[in-house]
């Protein structure tokens, strides 16, 4: 549901604001409206970025203890005890004088891991570079270029490729034969004529290099240690700091959004509230003596959005919001497609097993996920459950079609279920082929309820009666087709779905715009205009809509025909094997094919129901979207 909104408009002396923007934000209820798009200042850059500054900060905190603790036991009774490393710290409080200290402390460790991690890798490769020359003194070398008058160059080839005329024209060396190739020296007052890689060869020795990458190990366990110690004492500090940043964030877009009038004495300011919250606003607007004007969004008016809904809907706000919120005149879809979301998922799943597997993991994530993560969990279990009971319907569990086993428990039942070898084919098709172009047709009906609710919301009753004309005129053609033949109904009731069919065709034809009707001769004729293309437009779309719900069918087929696959694959390959022998490569077979189809089937499962949602449905429920979030300024305090 969309709350209801209430529009201010402030009058604020300059002598006043100070204390006005103070008490706005202890409120905690106005969304400002911003009158100056594009615009910054130096002051709201700042605070920019040192949120930006924290946020890395934190993030790095996280992933520097995660990766502490899982290299160390799997006793998580350990992981924050005595296996933690010991690191002083430069401050011993998280106190409020402290705040910078720790996050420039931060940056700092950051900077030098950075830096050691280079170190390691420049010491690692130049050891790489001499471990086939061993550890030789370069002082030598000099000294024996000197006295031969010879220069001595380093050579690597394969050890196939050393030519012996190199030894005699070049006095070449072999120094060691590494990884298939033979390193050699060779000796000349120029440059050897050898068809050889020539190897550079860095200015230290190999212990140097060792050593400097064994130095650089242990600066970076030290870094590492102090990262988590930080990270263990001080990241609620940092966290309270990005609290402080984002309230600094909203304070000075806040500045932002006035105009200063009346030569810079008096500024004005737009903003939302709830209507909920206004008599508390406006009185405590009339203690502080504070002009200001409380009315009703006007229709051009981009109002903020806030929308509440129950505690199932509200678990699929993450979904619409993956498309748009909502805007003032729209009405929020999330009630009326949850339902239909969740029985397409557990479709398109279309396996028992799993969805009990998804169940199992909703229940878990519910009980163990963070905060943040709980209410996906619950989603889980609502997508779990409706999988695994449309799983169960249509008789596959973990690629087993029920209907073709000889289980004597499930005889009484085999007839029952939803496929070609259960209830057996409806109109000459597959069963759940049907019901999907049935569950189709009502979802679009219930669409084009709402796109004519809304034009009532918006326009008066008169604007909704073409498309509430068209759900009556469908509803009774499918009344008709339905209707037995041959049945002894009274005659009112074999010519009334005509009679609402002809009653409904006035609306579709003489009352889809009644704007035109402002102009009493060209109105009718516009009318009729709009009737014959909306018919058009409703013979076509609706066909390709209702086609599109088939997915539904054939994505659940797919599944449980690739989770079969790989239960006879598993079966017939291992068939020649002794029991003793067999098991362990039939488990593998089958767990790397159902693990493979369940993930394939969870992506269609999550992204055939969007777009059916997305398109489909929220096309005939002419849902525009485009609604910006309501968020009041207020304090911004992080848990």
């Amino acid at each position: 549901m969309i709350e209801r909104m209430k529009k201010l408009t402030f009058l604020v002396t300059q002598k006043e604001y100070d204390a006005f923007i103070d008490g706005l934000r202890e409120q905690g209820v106005v969304h400002v409206q911003q009158l100056k798009q594009g615009q910054t200042s130096p002051e709201l850059q700042k605070a920019l970025d040192e949120r930006a500054r924290i946020k890395q900060a934190i993030d790095y905190l996280d992933i520097s203890l995660k990766a502490w603790e899982d290299s160390l036991t799997p006793d998580p009774s350990t992981r924050r005890g005595e296996n933690f490393p010991e690191a002083p710290l430069p401050f011993t409080s998280p106190s409020e004088g402290t705040g910078k200290a720790i996050l420039e402390f931060v940056e700092k460790l950051k900077t030098e891991e950075v830096r050691l991690r280079h170190d390691i890798d420049e010491a690692e490769k130049n050891i790489g570079k001499m471990e086939p020359w061993g550890n030789f003194d370069w002082s030598r070398i000099q000294e024996l270029q000197q006295r031969a008058g010879l220069q001595v160059y380093f050579y690597a080839c394969a050890a196939k490729s050393f030519q012996q005329e190199w030894a005699e024209k070049y006095f070449a060396t072999p120094i060691d034969d590494y990884n298939k190739r033979t390193y050699f020296l060779a000796f000349s007052d120029t440059e050897p004529d050898i068809k050889a890689e020539r190897l550079e060869l860095p200015d230290g020795s190999l212990d140097q290099y060792k050593k400097e990458a064994a130095d650089a190990k242990t600066a970076l366990q030290q870094n590492h240690a102090k990262t988590c110690e930080v990270a263990r004492q001080y990241r609620d500090a940092l966290q309270t700091g990005l609290g402080q940043a984002q309230s600094e964030i909203q304070l000075r877009q806040v500045e932002l959004s006035d105009e200063s009038i009346a030569d810079g004495a008096v500024r004005l300011m737009l903003g939302w509230t709830l209507e909920e919250k206004a008599d508390s606003l406006t009185k405590w607007l009339d203690e502080k003596q504070i002009y200001y004007e409380l009315e009703d969004p006007a229709f051009e008016d981009d109002v903020p959005i806030k929308i509440t809904n129950g505690s199932f809907s509200s678990l699929f706000e993450p979904i619409l919001r993956m498309y748009s919120l909502p805007n003032y005149h729209d009405i929020d879809p999330s009630v009326f497609f949850a339902p239909f979301f969740m029985l397409f998922f557990g479709l398109c799943l279309g396996d028992g097993g799993y969805g009990l597997l998804v169940l199992l993991g909703g229940i878990w994530l519910a009980k163990k996920g963070s905060d943040s993560t709980k209410n996906y969990g619950k989603l889980g279990i609502w997508l779990g459950l409706a999988t695994t009971i449309c799983g169960l319907l249509t008789g596959t569990v973990f690629g087993i079609d029920l209907t073709k086993q000889d289980w004597a428990v499930l005889a009484p039942v085999k007839p029952y279920f939803i496929n070609d070898n259960g209830i057996g084919p409806i109109f000459g098709y597959s069963p759940m082929m049907v019901i999907s172009v049935i569950i189709g047709f009502v979802q679009v009906l219930l669409g084009m309820v709402l796109k004519a609710c809304k034009a009532w919301k918006n326009y008066g009753f008169g604007y909704s009666i073409g498309t509430f004309s068209w759900v009556v005129a469908l509803l009774s053609i499918v009344i008709i087709m339905c209707m037995p033949k041959d049945a002894n109904l009274p005659a009112f009731i074999q010519y009334l779905p005509y009679g609402i069919l002809g009653l409904s065709t006035i609306g579709i034809f003489l009352y889809n715009n009644p704007s035109a009707y402002k102009n009493p001769i060209t109105g009718p004729l516009l009318n009729i205009g709009g009737g014959v293309w909306a018919t058009y437009g409703m013979s076509t779309g609706l066909l390709g809509d209702l086609l599109s719900y088939i997915r539904l069918f054939a994505l659940g087929l797919t599944g449980g025909v690739l989770g079969g696959v790989f239960n006879s694959l598993a079966l017939d390959l291992t068939s020649s094997m002794p029991w003793f022998i067999r098991w362990l490569p039939m488990i593998l077979i089958l767990l790397a094919g159902h693990g493979i189809t369940f993930a394939l089937s969870m992506i269609s499962a999550f992204v055939h129901p969007m777009r059916l949602t997305f398109v489909e449905f929220f096309k005939n429920a002419d849902f525009s979207g485009g609604g910006k979030e309501y968020t009041p300024f207020r304090a911004v305090h992080n848990s």
